[in-house]
Parts: structure tokens; C-alpha cells; sequence
């Protein structure tokens, strides 16, 4: 599963059409099935503008549908266990964030009507993607644990050796500490989330439609 999270590694990295008229018939058609559900071709496009306004590209349709299918696993068990929805401030903060990327209000709303999507549709992706990645968080993060060994190698055979090609000064171990422990504890969540993503797709009835790519 996918998932945008800042990392150090020598720099802070940032890792349905609306809004204009149509003409003509609209055809949407059903990908996959999963359980009693269904996933539609146009979440697909809609996941996909998604990803280009947030990181400037997206995946293939094959990639967006898994990443569509992987999603409502996490929401399914998120929402059995009643985890709660994130708070509409924090949506609010993260919103403006994105649309601070852009040089004013208003090149934001052009590229929105560019690739056919509405606030209303971010707002709501947006919102999506929080509540993921926070599930997933609170599911995993307990399980992993960093020692100051992976520490030290991290910052050793990865850091200073990245540094070193872009002829940027190191930082002492120390100051980066903080930073490379929760590198590495995102990366155990990522590891341990595939594991039971995997796991449980295996054991669910998921049917994609033919002539959809599954990669």
C-alpha cells in the first residue's frame, strides 16, 4: 500500500468527474468485486487524479485498483473496530497544506478543474488516506521496535553515503536520531502492513473484472 510519509535521508523529502460541464452519455462500469462490494472504473480515475495533484503523478490503473482494493480492506476492519474518523481540523489543516503547494487560491482551482476534480472529492480522498494511514499506525506501530543498533546502521551504510553523493555536510548521529527511529519505524509498519494486507486479500472473495490489468 502506498503511504506519504516525511522521511530524513540528508533532506526533508516530501513524499465521478466534476467541475466543468460534459455532453454526451457518462459510462462507468464495474472493475472488481470484493465480497458484497464492488469498485468502480471511475474511483480508479478518480484515485488517480488524486495522486497527480498530490505527487504529480499516478500509478497505472492496475496499480490504482489495487491500491483501491487494499484501501477498503484497512477501512472494513478500521470501521468494525470503530476507529475514529479523523477530526475535520486536522482534514482542514492538511488541505491547506496541499493547496499551499500551488502560488495562490487560484492555480489550485485551476488544477483541480484540470484534472476533474472538485474540493468536495479532495476533501473527501484526503480525509480517506488519513484515516488509512492512521489505522495503520495504530495497528503496527506497537509491534515495531528499533534498537540503537539499526539506528547506527541506518546512519552509517545509508545516511552519510547519500549525503556524501550530494556534497552536503553530516550531521552528528545524535542530531538525526529522532528522525532515522521514526524512518525506521515507518518502514516496519510498511513491511508489516504488506504481510497482512497480503494475508487478508487471500482470504477475502476478490474478483476483477476481465481485461483489468491486477498490477
Amino acid at each position: 500500500m502506498r503511504r506519504s510519509f516525511i522521511v530524513f535521508i540528508g533532506i526533508i523529502a516530501a513524499a465521478t468527474v466534476a467541475g466543468g460541464q460534459q455532453t454526451g452519455r457518462v459510462v462507468d462500469r464495474i472493475v472488481a468485486h470484493i465480497e458484497d462490494d464492488i469498485i468502480l472504473q471511475s474511483q480508479v480515475k478518480e484515485l488517480g487524479a488524486f495522486q497527480q495533484l498530490v505527487e504529480g503523478q499516478s500509478e497505472s490503473d492496475g496499480q490504482l485498483l489495487s491500491e483501491l482494493i487494499e484501501q477498503w480492506v484497512v477501512e472494513s476492519e478500521a470501521t468494525a473496530s470503530r476507529f475514529p474518523d479523523p477530526a475535520q481540523s486536522e482534514v482542514d489543516r492538511e488541505l491547506a497544506r496541499l493547496a499551499s503547494r500551488f502560488a495562490n487560491l487560484n492555480a489550485y482551482s485551476a488544477k483541480l478543474s484540470e484534472l476533474g476534480l472538485s474540493a468536495t472529492q479532495v476533501r473527501q480522498l484526503l480525509k480517506r488516506q488519513i484515516y488509512v494511514e492512521r489505522y495503520l499506525d495504530y495497528k503496527f506501530r506497537p509491534s515495531v521496535q528499533i534498537e540503537s543498533a539499526d539506528i547506527d546502521a541506518y546512519y552509517r551504510k545509508e545516511l552519510l553515503p547519500e549525503l556524501a553523493k550530494k556534497n552536503q555536510p553530516a550531521p552528528t548521529r545524535a542530531e538525526v536520531e529522532d528522525q532515522i527511529r521514526e524512518l525506521l519505524t515507518q518502514r516496519g509498519i510498511s513491511d508489516l502492513t504488506v504481510k497482512w494486507l497480503d494475508e487478508t486479500k487471500s482470504r477475502l472473495k476478490i474478483e476483477l473484472t476481465p481485461g483489468d490489468a491486477k498490477s
